[in-house]
């Protein structure tokens, strides 16, 4: 069976180890998302940035602006406004006007939009379990921690430049 190219597979040896493991760290992502994009695709008629914009709404049940959403995402409001108008048409989301301000309206999931996401949900955890039920628990740990090492430590260097 042969394997498609990976940005991995571009580095060789000489390559700085830094450089090796970025790449190596890119491509894993980029394998997991892409299979849990298609899961999503194949089992449910989804996008993975919907699955996000419902995620976002389950955890908060009352509701949130369109902004709110675009920071919680890190995506634009346009991107969302076009998510929402979809899961909307669907009836997964509702749009409720905020009473202080006519303006404004906050998204939440409806009683459908909620019991679909909770099926989804439980599957994408069971996928991800699958993925790393490979590896052992130690190696899980392991990694947790080298990348919250990772995490904090870039971090600080980011907010520590002007």
């Amino acid at each position: 069976m042969q394997r498609t190219p990976d940005l991995e597979s571009r580095v060789v040896p000489e390559d700085h180890q830094d450089l090796r493991l970025w790449l190596r760290l890119l491509t894993c992502c980029n394998l997991i998302e892409g299979e849990i994009r298609s899961r999503l695709r194949s089992e449910f008629e989804t996008t993975l940035p919907r699955f996000d914009l419902m995620a976002q709404l389950l955890r908060v049940p009352s509701g949130m602006k369109m902004s709110e959403l675009s920071q919680h995402m890190m995506v634009t409001n346009g991107n969302i406004t076009g998510i929402t108008d979809q899961l909307e048409k669907e009836g997964l989301v509702e749009r409720v006007k905020v009473a202080s301000d006519r303006r404004s309206s906050l998204i939440r999931l409806t009683v459908k939009g909620k019991r679909t996401f909770k099926k989804m949900a439980k599957l994408h955890e069971e996928w991800i379990q699958a993925m790393f039920g490979g590896l052992s628990e130690k190696s899980r740990g392991a990694l947790f921690e080298a990348l919250g090492e990772l995490k904090a430590m870039t971090q600080a260097k980011l907010s520590g430049r002007s």
